[in-house]
């Protein structure tokens, strides 16, 4: 399963499309109050998410997933029209970050496919 995280619906449907059929189940939540109730009883294989959400934002939510150990194991994928180009995010389990203006579907699925049993 593979949790998708953003308050835009239309690019949270484009990135679950983009994950392809053999990613199995997307989950898509417009908010990371959402992620965590569901979180508690189901844990991903990846997470996609944006940082500016309504709401708590992006950075709360990975400090929430690196506090614990079952969800700090969690591959996470940034996507963002934010500048992340020399953040290294990865003691919070980010794998990589998209570019929302410039990504391409292919790059999701790349992830998809490394990151997770089904592919």
């Amino acid at each position: 399963m593979i949790f998708v995280i953003d308050d835009d619906r239309i690019m949270a449907k484009c990135i679950a499309r983009a994950t392809g059929r053999e990613a199995g189940e997307v989950r898509i939540f417009g908010n990371v109050y959402d992620a965590i109730d569901v979180l508690s009883d189901e844990l991903p294989e990846m997470i996609f998410m944006d940082v500016l959400l309504t709401g708590p934002d992006g950075f709360t939510l990975l400090n929430e997933l690196s506090s614990y150990s079952d969800t700090a194991k969690i591959p996470i994928v940034i996507v963002s029209a934010l500048n992340f180009a020399e953040a290294d995010l990865s003691e919070y389990g980010v794998v990589g970050v998209l570019n929302k203006e410039t990504m391409l579907p292919e790059e999701i699925k790349d992830y998809v496919t490394k990151y997770t049993q089904r592919h």
